[in-house]
Order: C-alpha cells, then structure tokens, then sequence
C-alpha cells in the first residue's frame, strides 16, 4: 500500500480520522475539568504527555506533508486535503493550547523532546529547501523513497549536531 493509496482510502471514509482528532481535545478539555490544578501531579502529566505525543505525531508529519507538497512537488492550495494536512496541525495547537492552560509544559515529561524533534524536523526541511533553491540537489523529481533516505540521513546529522551543541 503505498501512501497515496493509503490517503485515499481515510479520504473516502473519514469517520475514524474525525474520532481520533475530535476525542483528544476532548479529553484535554475534560482531564482540565477533573485535575484543576493538578496537571503536574503524577496521574494527569502523564495522560497529558500521551495526549500531546499523539497529535504531535500526525501533526509534525502532517507539516512535514504539507511542506514536501507544496515547496517540493509545487502542489496547489486548492487541491489540500483537509482531513490528512490541515485537520492534525489545527487539532495539535488547539490540544497543547488547552493542555497549557492546565499545567505549565515543561513540567510534562517529554515535551522537551518533542518540542526537539520540532526544531530538527523543521531545520531539516529548511536544509531541504535551500538546497533546492539553490539548484545543488533538486528534490521534487526523485522517488519519494529517495527523498525519505535523503531526509532521514539530514535528519540524523541535524541530531547529531543538536545533541553536540547542547553539551
């Protein structure tokens, strides 16, 4: 199955994708109901990183999709699908902006990790523009198995780089 058949697949039948976007905010919203002031507490951090790591998950790879599409495969607005590319990035904001009325985000174990994985997977896809604008390497005709290894060798360096500036 590849990823386009996959997409369109959750395109004709969407109902799981809304439940699991439309569950974790409420969930959000009722674990701040029930933990008033108790976020950082052991029970509600931990559900609270859970949340979080599952719409950052969709929603990195959703900016990841949206940033290949139109900066790489010159793709056009109008064709957006918003169930796979706009859906998880406004469900991932809307989950972190309730969570963080809560609790503060540094007390949730992990966030520092994701919000890590943010800034490499962001630097990386600037990489990737750059070297495409400046005709060093041109991304948008190759497999996209090939610009996954591409990404994913940058990916690893950027890491490599970012664990050694931190020490």
């Amino acid at each position: 199955m590849t990823l386009q058949q996959l997409f369109q697949r959750i395109g004709e039948n969407p109902n799981f994708l809304l439940f699991y976007f439309l569950i974790i905010p409420i969930a959000a919203i009722i674990a701040g109901i029930l933990g008033k002031g108790e976020g950082h507490l052991s029970p509600w951090k931990y559900l609270y990183a859970s949340l979080i790591y599952l719409v950052s998950i969709p929603g990195i790879f959703a900016v990841a999709l949206n940033v290949y599409f139109f900066l790489f495969q010159r793709g056009d607005v109008m064709q957006t699908d918003v169930y796979l590319q706009v859906l998880p990035i406004i469900i991932m904001f809307l989950t972190i902006y309730v969570i963080r009325k809560n609790v503060n985000l540094s007390l949730i174990p992990g966030f520092d990790k994701i919000s890590d994985l943010w800034f490499m997977l962001f630097a990386t896809m600037f990489l990737m523009w750059l070297l495409e604008k400046i005709r060093i390497v041109v991304f948008s005709y190759l497999p996209f198995q090939y610009l996954f290894g591409i990404f994913a060798i940058l990916f690893a360096l950027i890491y490599l780089g970012w664990k050694k500036i931190i020490k």
